[in-house]
């Protein structure tokens, strides 16, 4: 490990020289130097402990024991690309796959969230031959130039709306256009996507993909209605096009009573495609594609080689068995719905003495 040399201000001084200004720190006023972390705490210079409530990619902890202990013993004996033959890819694959609805059993491993996402698109458009997407209002999918271009969030502030990219309402039933009085808002706000997908194909355009974060997150850790995504993927797979569930943010058991956010839409539904990424390394950049047998044909159809130099190495896979493992041994998917249901139940109580407090999630 590196020895601490430098004063809390001398880093400081040097990111600000070194490091590109919109590459931004937390509490920029005044920025907190850490040096090492456990478990839920990270710890300053001076030793001081903070409750890391930030984080989203450190899913079973910081430098969790087990998790160092795979990357170290994994590291010691190979890392090389996934070109040769090795057992942890397709255990780590196949493990995932025991999380997934059947369907979902062809994988493609990458580094990051957008990496996936980029690949989840290419996917999509080689498989449908089309261009077109869908996505939701306040939508974010990754910081790649493909993915601000799908990205509400994020091409509203740069370059625009391209005329290939199409936006629907976020349903939202606390801020949207239909709320919790309405009888149905699950199959009102899908009815927009249906509206949405006729406009376009007036245009005489046709659509690849429906995109959507399975609970949107920067536009405000939104919990979609029941029965949502299934009747969208209905109207989005009789135009033609596939249905992708970015799980970047949401996977690997977060919300508690499923392994992924998809779902919470019920049994019956199963996207085209799913993205994961953030959580699945620990902190070890790990991110992966996985979709049907029928889009992935179409993908070694164009006769060009997918190869990504690091996606799916050993040490990443290994890291990657080893948050599977801890998930399950510590029960965390149970722990967040015990923490999650108690946190949920004390701000409730607050929502009830507070007017200001509008809703809880």
């Amino acid at each position: 490990m590196a020895e601490e040399t430098l004063k809390k201000e001398d880093t400081l001084a040097m990111r600000l020289k070194l490091i590109g200004q919109s590459c931004r720190l937390f509490y920029s006023e005044d920025p907190v130097k850490i040096v090492r972390a456990r478990g839920q705490y990270l710890f300053d210079e001076n030793g001081k402990s903070y409750l890391d409530c930030i984080s989203n990619v450190q899913h079973v902890g910081h430098c969790h024991p087990a998790i160092t202990k795979a990357a170290a013993a994994q590291m010691e004996l190979l890392n090389t690309n996934s070109r040769f033959l090795h057992d942890n890819i397709v255990l780590y694959a196949d493990r995932l796959a025991s999380t997934l609805p059947e369907k979902l059993c062809i994988f493609y491993f990458v580094n990051s969230g957008s990496e996936a996402n980029d690949l989840a698109l290419r996917l999509a458009q080689q498989h449908t031959q089309r261009e077109d997407v869908v996505v939701l209002d306040h939508a974010y999918h990754g910081h790649l130039k493909s993915l601000i271009d799908i990205s509400p969030y994020k091409f509203r502030k740069l370059a625009g709306q391209k005329e290939w990219v199409h936006v629907a309402p976020l349903p939202d039933i606390y801020r949207g256009i239909y709320r919790e009085d309405h009888p149905s808002p699950g199959q009102a706000y899908a009815d927009t996507v249906k509206h949405l997908i006729e406009e376009i194909q007036q245009k005489g355009r046709k659509i690849s993909a429906f995109f959507a974060e399975s609970l949107p997150s920067v536009g405000g850790q939104i919990v979609l209605p029941k029965g949502y995504f299934s009747k969208v993927a209905e109207y989005v797979r009789s135009a033609g096009g596939v249905f992708v569930a970015d799980e970047v943010q949401t996977g690997f058991g977060r919300v508690g009573s499923h392994f992924w956010g998809f779902q919470l839409q019920g049994e019956d539904f199963c996207p085209d495609i799913v993205t994961m990424g953030k959580p699945m390394g620990n902190g070890h950049p790990l991110a992966c594609v996985v979709t049907t047998k029928e889009i992935a044909e179409a993908f070694t159809a164009n006769g060009v080689e997918y190869f990504n130099t690091f996606g799916g190495n050993p040490v990443s896979c290994a890291i990657g068995l080893a948050v599977l493992d801890v998930i399950e041994k510590e029960d965390l998917r149970g722990n967040a719905t015990r923490v999650g249901t108690h946190l949920k139940d004390l701000l409730k109580k607050l929502q009830a003495k507070h007017d200001v407090i509008g809703d809880v999630r």
